[in-house]
């Protein structure tokens, strides 16, 4: 529990904040607004029209989600340095970003796509990995939506309420404006969302120091409790070099392929646009950096967490009067929605085109489509909000960690396609399926940790399990596609 009593200056202000977004969300639908909204390019890629700035918020907002703001700073006080891999795996992702983003976004256009897993399928003629690539990207994407939500609970807690009904609530303003404004929602939102948490973090960096007598103490104060506790610290260890160094190559490889970051990359309305926050949204990773160091700062205030998640809000709670605790605990709640939205309207997109269109409604009509799309997100988020509330947040969690090995798979199928003719379907749903049930299972085995130990030659070496899936899916797929290539040509 982290308030034990209702703060009513901090509630006043979230509320207010809180209610503003919302009616931001539902006038979004006449922002910018198209002759209808009934078409899937309208409703869930906002035309295509999106320029550099909107994307850029857009993109920030859902990249650098809500929990973000919760987990880095709680991961950065459970384990110390080790936490900072989010910072080199969102500088690596961005020339990664550079030189695939336009050349996907450029085809997606021009052939009309909506999702990765149309692309695969253009470019293939292969259902079989069409399905795989979606049944994937949804797989990956519902614990994600599930996490924001975990972000929100505990800030809705942070304030003293308890009970269901609040998230609940906060939940069914989301469902409706985005079932009603569709992607122009969150990218309207993004706007206040990301204002404010630059508001609350560069308050935060310049006062909590200076109320705990300067970052000299406060690393002083982290790093006496992490040799006190014998485990993390302030720089890393030698031995965690390789899987730091694995974790974040991983990460980054992985990071947009996620539904709701190509999302933003499909609605953008140029490939240049793509090029240029390429290049500019590394501004929030600098914001990030700062958003750790929180996790160092909690040492300092002597602050005590019921779990490592209570972090933050607590931290705020104890350093700030209550107006700017609830001011900093809308940032946060906010910052749940424009991701959760993304993400849901992302998967609705990829059932609404890889599985009703493609196996249920081929001559579904374009208005048919948007239908379809609205009512799967309603669906999503009702099933992310169902295990919130009925399964451990534990679960959500575990899920996440293999969401993200998950998500590397399609890695092949979606990025190899667009840059060379070499590999073949089949070979690429062997490797998909070697990356997808190997990597899980040695997560599984290794109790659902990130990270497995190789033995060799005596020496261990430990990497991240999302990389190692991957080299083999690369390898089953490029062995796979030489065998069928050379059986081909003989023909």
């Amino acid at each position: 529990m982290i308030a034990d009593t209702f703060d009513l200056p901090a509630f006043a202000v979230f509320i207010a904040l809180f209610a503003l977004v919302t009616g931001m969300g539902f006038l979004a639908s006449r922002w910018r607004k198209p002759s209808t909204l009934e078409h899937l390019d309208e409703w869930g890629l906002g035309g295509r029209s999106f320029g550099t700035w909107i994307t850029w918020f857009l993109v920030g907002g859902d990249f650098y989600t809500a929990y973000t703001v919760i987990a880095v700073p709680a991961l950065v006080y459970a384990s110390g340095a080790f936490g900072f891999f989010a910072l080199p795996y969102t500088i690596i992702v961005y020339p990664i970003v550079f030189f695939i983003m336009p050349r996907l976004w450029q085809i997606a256009s021009k052939g009309g796509h909506v999702t990765a897993a149309d692309v695969v399928h253009a470019r293939y003629g292969s259902r079989k990995l069409e399905l795989a690539v979606a049944f994937t990207g949804v797989m990956a994407t519902m614990p994600y939506i599930a996490l924001q939500l975990i972000g929100m609970e505990v800030v809705i807690k942070a304030l003293g309420l308890n009970g269901e009904l609040p998230l609940i609530a906060a939940f069914l303003v989301l469902a409706f404006y985005t079932y009603s404004s569709g992607l122009r929602a969150p990218a309207l939102i993004a706007f206040v969302k990301d204002i404010l948490i630059y508001i609350v973090v560069l308050v935060a960096v310049a006062i909590i120091p200076l109320k705990l007598g300067g970052y000299e103490a406060v690393f002083h104060a982290a790093d006496a409790a992490f040799k006190a506790k014998g485990a993390g610290g302030i720089v890393l260890a030698p031995a965690q070099y390789l899987p730091y160094a694995t974790l974040a190559l991983g990460s980054a490889l992985a990071a947009f392929m996620y539904l709701h970051t190509l999302t933003g990359i499909f609605a953008s309305k140029s490939g240049d646009t793509i090029r240029k926050n390429a290049i500019l949204l590394p501004a929030y990773t600098l914001l990030l950096g700062l958003i750790a160091l929180l996790g160092y700062m909690a040492y300092a205030a002597g602050i005590k967490p019921a779990t490592n998640n209570d972090v933050v809000p607590l931290l705020f709670h104890t350093l700030f009067p209550g107006w700017f605790a609830g001011f900093a605990m809308a940032a946060i709640a906010i910052g749940a929605l424009v991701p959760a939205a993304v993400m849901s309207i992302g998967a609705s997109n990829l059932f609404t085109r890889n599985v009703w269109k493609a196996y249920v409604n081929p001559a579904v009509t374009p208005a048919g489509e948007a239908q379809v799309a609205k009512l799967a997100s309603m669906f999503v988020k009702v099933g992310a909000l169902l295990v919130i509330l009925f399964m451990p947040t534990q679960f959500a969690l575990d899920l996440q960690l293999l969401g993200g090995l998950w998500i590397l798979q399609t890695f092949p199928s979606l990025v190899f396609g667009i840059f060379t003719s070499f590999f073949r379907a089949p070979a690429l749903l062997a490797g998909w399926a070697v990356g997808i049930f190997g990597g899980s299972y040695i997560a599984w085995t290794d109790g659902l940790k990130p990270l497995h130990t190789l033995h060799f030659d005596g020496t261990a070496y430990t990497v991240y399990i999302g990389l190692l899936a991957l080299v083999a899916n690369v390898l089953v797929a490029a062995v796979g596609s030489a065998v069928l290539g050379t059986a081909g040509s003989k023909k």
